[in-house]
């Protein structure tokens, strides 16, 4: 028997819909940044190297793979929990922010092919210091904003809910919340940046408080999908919808205390820098930890999930895992070494796995076809163990001082094995990849798919 239920029940059609809208919207994203890794690796083949016009092509295409595979996957997946959730209130300002959103991101795909965009690597979102692209980004920004204001407008309108769905619309909320505070950070920092930065250090500072900020709401998203992963996966939730509650007011504390880093530290100052690592460093695990240890020890306790739920199952135990290495790994990092992507990727991989396992569970709510066989089965499981290997990788390359942002290594035998474990997990998590695009989309097919009901 069940003891907690934490589902969202199917919403109507025009949810569906919308949904439906910013699902294919994360997928695109995936795909088209997908193809841009092929472009980063042609740009270092020789023959295709000379006939490129643009110096930087690698680095340029490096920034559009990572704000569409991370950026814009991870706002578009907002708007599919936000929007399965929503009522019929303003509906219009729904479709209006997705059609932004799709805009942008076309602008920001093209941007490369316009002109020299002399790329910058900094932090969180990465930039083409190109019109084009800076005009793609405002769009995109636009509306995300129309997104979160929407949002906050339609979170309540539901009547008649359990105390599990209640909860999971919580979580939801708290998330909106914290993109509500992202925002207003990137104000802040755009308004209060030295003018005498420029460059890579004027970017690193537009978009560190937001990008830190912005996770909170990632990882409340994801506490939400791991229980509701958890629950269609018949595994016996012991914690109840009130404490699951008080928790996702718990995790949303270093949010709230977000403003204060900006009214006692200047933006350009180094402890501007340094609190928001400490907020998030000590901050991010407060709702995390409980939730996670609550879902495994249901998990161990019913280890066999619900049958034709196996690949639920699979997603959440990996994005447990990879979210826990990776926070792990967060207390290691010393310096500016290979230990800092160890532990963002660790976390944003767990993010990502947790929406995958939502993805193939909604498929059918929205009118699709239901995933399964061995290669669903399979596939959290191969992505989930290459990105392990990855970060182990990394980790490991980390703790030699392999430095952070630079091809320039000492090929030791140490340093050598860390590499090479995080290229070979690399490139299974790229095989996991491709076979979660391949089997949503043959989930999504109209000849494999069943109409959806009205």
């Amino acid at each position: 028997m069940l003891l907690n239920q934490f589902t969202l029940p199917v919403p109507d059609s025009n949810a569906r819909k919308l949904t439906t809208g910013w699902l294919l919207l994360g997928l695109a994203a995936l795909v088209i940044g997908g193809l841009f890794t092929i472009l980063v690796l042609l740009s270092r083949t020789p023959y295709f190297q000379e006939i490129i016009p643009w110096v930087d092509f690698f680095r340029t295409a490096l920034v559009v793979h990572v704000n569409l595979t991370v950026l814009v996957w991870f706002l578009a997946f907002t708007g599919v929990f936000w929007s399965y959730t929503s009522s019929t209130r303003c509906l219009a300002c729904g479709w209006s922010a997705l059609a932004l959103c799709c805009l942008g991101t076309l602008v920001i795909v093209i941007s490369p092919f316009t002109g020299e965009s002399y790329p910058l690597m900094n932090n969180y979102v990465p930039v083409l210091q190109n019109t084009v692209f800076f005009i793609g980004l405002a769009i995109f920004g636009a509306g995300f904003c129309l997104l979160v204001i929407r949002s906050c407008l339609t979170a309540f309108d539901s009547d008649n809910q359990t105390s599990g769905e209640t909860s999971l619309r919580f979580g939801l909320f708290v998330a909106v919340v914290a993109s509500l505070f992202a925002l207003g950070a990137l104000l802040l920092s755009y308004l209060g940046i030295n003018e005498g930065f420029e460059g890579l250090a004027y970017y690193d500072r537009l978009f560190w408080g937001g990008g830190h900020i912005i996770q909170f709401s990632h990882t409340q998203l994801m506490l939400v999908a791991w229980l509701w992963l958890a629950t269609v996966s018949a595994a016996n939730l012991r914690i109840s919808p009130r404490v699951t509650l008080f928790l996702f007011i718990l995790g949303l504390q270093p949010v709230l205390a977000a403003p204060v880093i900006y009214i006692v530290f200047d933006v350009s100052a180094g402890d501007h820098l340094f609190w928001f690592i400490q907020l998030m460093k000590y901050g991010g695990a407060i709702a995390a930890v409980p939730i996670g240890i609550a879902v495994t020890l249901a998990i161990v306790e019913k280890w066999r999930p619900a049958p034709g739920f196996e690949v639920e199952r699979n997603a959440l135990l990996f994005s447990i895992l990879l979210f826990g290495v990776g926070g792990l790994i967060g207390f290691m990092i010393s310096g500016s070494t290979v230990t800092v992507p160890a532990h963002y990727h660790g976390s944003i991989v767990g993010i990502t796995i947790a929406f995958m396992g939502i993805t193939f569970h909604l498929l059918p709510q929205l009118g699709f076809r239901r995933v399964g066989g061995r290669a669903a089965r399979w596939q959290p499981v191969i992505y989930g163990s290459g990105q392990l290997m990855h970060i182990i990788g990394l980790a490991w390359s980390g703790g030699y001082n392999v430095a952070r942002k630079s091809t320039e290594v000492e090929r030791g035998l140490e340093q050598a094995m860390g590499l090479g474990l995080m290229g070979f997990g690399g490139l299974i998590s790229i095989v996991g990849g491709v076979m979660f695009l391949v089997l949503v989309y043959l989930a999504m097919n109209p000849r494999n798919s069943s109409s959806a009901e009205s």
